[in-house]
């Protein structure tokens, strides 16, 4: 019964690819560049305002993404190959350090914790592109909005528990591991991107044969 509604594989996967994505550790040093005017608990609601924004962008895509992909005439290969050449790309940002340049000072409010943290920050194209195939890929559109759902709240629970304390977490990881595990996900992503185009491709080939 379970299995006509949530695939365990879709789940992991996708928890998998989102997180790498979204790269939480990395988002640490952006998020109190962000917040550095502000009170303790003024950081812990920020932390909250910004993971409920990519959550919610997120899910809005993976849900209706079918429904904007039969709209625009696009097939679930050509997605899976652009997607693969967008998640390449947030790969190299991350293994060259890129994606790390934090904005200027003058976002020290809640909304730049919203703006642009939680979108597109955390919640950027590449996630966005990662859950809407991993949709697409599902059996049935019900195996794939409640696998990939599930897994975009879990996301969120460890993206909300990385800001919620950061503070702690940049003092025991310093900026030198947190680089070092920014690169680690941007290797795991670029093998990711890379199989994803390859799936793209073969299934693109095999509905033209």
């Amino acid at each position: 019964m379970l299995d006509s509604v949530f695939n365990l594989t879709l789940f992991a996967t996708s928890f998998t690819t989102v997180l790498v994505i979204q790269d939480p550790l990395g988002a640490i040093p952006i998020f109190l560049s962000l917040t550095s005017r502000q009170t303790d608990a003024e950081r812990k609601r920020s932390a909250w305002h910004a993971t409920l924004v990519s959550f919610a962008v997120i899910l809005l895509f993976a849900i209706f993404g079918r429904y904007i992909l039969m709209f625009l005439g696009i097939t679930v290969p050509a997605l899976q190959i652009s997607g693969g050449l967008l998640l390449l790309l947030v790969a190299l940002e991350l293994l060259t350090g890129k994606i790390e340049e934090t904005p200027g000072p003058e976002g020290g409010n809640d909304n730049a914790a919203l703006v642009p943290l939680g979108t597109p920050l955390l919640a950027g194209p590449g996630a966005i592109v990662a859950a809407m195939v991993a949709v697409e890929s599902a059996a049935t559109p019900v195996i794939g909005w409640v696998s990939v759902t599930a897994a975009i709240i879990v996301t969120h629970i460890v993206i909300w528990l990385a800001l919620r304390f950061s503070v702690g977490l940049h003092r025991v990881l310093g900026d030198s591991a947190i680089r070092v595990l920014t690169r680690i996900f941007g290797l795991l992503l670029a093998a990711i991107a890379v199989q994803m185009m390859a799936d793209g491709v073969f299934a693109y080939i095999s509905t033209e044969l």
